[in-house]
């Protein structure tokens, strides 16, 4: 290696380089780090929309791409991430001084995209938080007729057999869902949301002081959290497959579930799916990998890490099937009609509605519906611990003369704002609000962002030199199965899945309620609004280097440190 004569400047920017890196905190424990990461990655889709996902797209048959999709796609896009945030120790918006400054936008648009998670993800947990409250007593409030949201096409077909299920039938559970959790019937739609909920709102607001409290003394608090925020739904899990194997006619969904329609294969919506469930499953892009790995020290074994946690990831949404179709072929059982017709449920009216009406006509229904309903609330706190230590690490590794010892105050800042930001998803309305964010505002954007930084990290700083960097943490290089991956595959599974979902929007309905066309564009742009940062940073990069265009762009694309000066087992670069 080229050695070189350092300046007093310079020796004084490695001394305060390194009195930052003493000052980073780590984990606790290796423990602490992978369960903080499996937290994230196992989250309330790993058991609602895996399950729908399968059995829509061919069964058993799906698993084929999914596993195809996962080995080239979603598991090098992982490792990279998890890799580049050890190595630079640094969040997702000044990572990029160090790999390519010309796409510091990226950092930014993420943080953009995390606050509109927060913003609706968060309201889901408050819906699951108001169901709990409500299990707490002897009879269920959803299995009955008699209450004062019921309307007359209530159908208690459980507790009384001659009753016959047709086509406008509403069980105790859609109701107690739709008119008294949501309440729906008060809003006309996203043209006129009603008002503002004030259970809901309680509800949310118990969510983030439990979010708060967790996570604002940074990872030294919130990797103790995970400790039972991350074990306990497998607990759950274990107990709810066992019980659902049991029930009559659980044998009927297992079958729907994983009977293979292999003609399916020759349908591109179906690796389309793949790719998209594997890659939101995993979550890489949404700056949280940055974040966790930074904590690292140097020479974990990121590698190790990144195959762990995502074989985990994958096993649990296939233990997700089985929990979920047991109760969906019990519930076909009880009502006479076929799976396919009990499953037509997606997303959270699959747990919300079908799930949990299964659950209140076991014996030890309360019990049941207890542990279920804190399963989805520690399921969707890890999601949210990580998505906003995504935030807070790239704005405190930013700005660290502003924040670095204000920690405290500014999760509290950041939180009240996020809190602020959901309270359209609390109106009557609200849900509405939830499914336009999830479909438009969030997924296009962070796909095109992830595409940009992972042609980036291959094509613009390099793969030669960012194998380099693996190499000098953990001891050997990636093979070139994963050079390939990062190079080619990985970027092609990306644009594969936004040149699908831009070539056929769809249409969105959520119950009786028909999106309007004018939803999608403000859906678009939602999204446009974070995706925005970039070519903007770019703009405004190159406008603010001195020089002619081609040395601006040069200067742009080569990170701000290139000359290595080797300090025991920390890599210093001087400029």
């Amino acid at each position: 290696m080229t050695t070189s004569t350092v300046s007093p400047t310079c020796r004084i920017e490695v001394r305060q380089h390194l009195r930052e890196l003493d000052e980073r905190e780590t984990w606790s424990k290796k423990m602490d780090f992978l369960l903080s990461v499996i937290g994230y990655a196992v989250d309330l889709g790993n058991v609602w929309r895996f399950p729908y996902i399968c059995y829509q797209n061919g069964g058993g048959a799906f698993l084929i791409p999914y596993t195809i999709m996962a080995i080239f796609g979603g598991i090098p896009l992982f490792y990279m991430e998890l890799a580049l945030g050890q190595y630079h120790r640094s969040g997702c918006i000044s990572v990029w001084r160090k790999i390519c400054p010309i796409f510091k936008g990226i950092g930014f648009a993420i943080c953009i995209i995390a606050f509109y998670i927060a913003s609706y993800y968060n309201t889901i947990m408050a819906w699951a938080l108001y169901y709990l409250i409500s299990s707490f007593a002897e009879e269920l409030p959803w299995t009955s007729c008699t209450n004062h949201w019921n309307t007359e096409s209530c159908t208690n077909y459980f507790s009384n057999k001659t009753i016959a299920w047709t086509q406008n039938s509403t069980s105790p559970a859609e109701e107690f869902y739709t008119r008294h959790i949501l309440q729906l019937h008060r809003a006309n739609g996203l043209d006129d949301l009603g008002g503002i909920s004030w259970q809901l709102t309680l509800c949310l607001l118990f969510i983030f002081t439990i979010v708060y409290f967790s996570i604002w003394k940074g990872v030294k608090t919130s990797g103790k959290v995970v400790w039972v925020t991350a074990t306990f739904p497998y607990a759950v899990l274990f107990i709810l497959l066992i019980r659902g194997a049991t029930l009559p006619g659980a044998w009927r969904g297992v079958v729907y579930y994983l009977k293979p329609q292999w003609h399916k294969l020759l349908a591109t919506e179906v690796w389309v799916d793949a790719a998209a469930q594997i890659f939101f499953s995993l979550g890489p892009g949404f700056g949280v990998l940055l974040a966790f790995a930074s904590y690292n020290k140097f020479h974990n074994n990121c590698y190790q890490d990144a195959l762990v946690t995502s074989a985990v990831n994958c096993m649990t949404s296939f233990m997700s099937g089985f929990v979920i179709f047991t109760v969906l072929g019990y519930m076909a059982e009880m009502r006479q009609e076929d799976v396919s017709e009990v499953a037509k449920d997606a997303g959270p009216s699959l747990l919300f509605i079908t799930y949990a009406e299964a659950i209140a006509n076991m014996p030890a229904s309360t019990f049941f519906a207890i542990i279920f309903f804190l399963m989805l609330i520690t399921l969707g706190l890890d999601s949210t611990f990580a998505g906003l230590e995504g935030v807070i690490t790239a704005i405190l590794d930013e700005f660290p003369h502003i924040w670095g010892k204000r920690r405290e105050l500014f999760v509290l800042c950041f939180i009240v704002i996020c809190f602020m930001g959901a309270l359209s998803t609390l109106t009557f309305g609200g849900a509405y609000v939830v499914k336009l964010f999830e479909e438009y505002a969030t997924g296009p954007a962070l796909l095109a962002v992830v595409f940009l930084e992972s042609i980036a990290v291959a094509w613009f700083y390099g793969v030669a030199q960012f194998c380099s960097d693996v190499k000098e943490m953990i001891g050997f290089s990636p093979g070139w199965y994963w050079r390939v991956c990062w190079v080619a595959i990985s970027p092609l599974f990306l644009l594969f899945i936004i040149i699908s979902f831009m070539s056929s929007p769809m249409e969105l309905r959520l119950f009786d309620y028909t999106y309007p066309h004018w939803t999608m564009v403000l859906g678009y742009g939602i999204g446009t609004s974070s995706f925005i940062c970039v070519p903007a940073y770019m703009v405004y990069r190159l406008a603010a280097t001195p020089g002619t265009l081609k040395e601006r762009i040069l200067k742009s694309i080569t990170p701000e440190t290139i000359t290595e000066i080797p300090l025991g087992d920390i890599r210093m670069n001087a400029v």
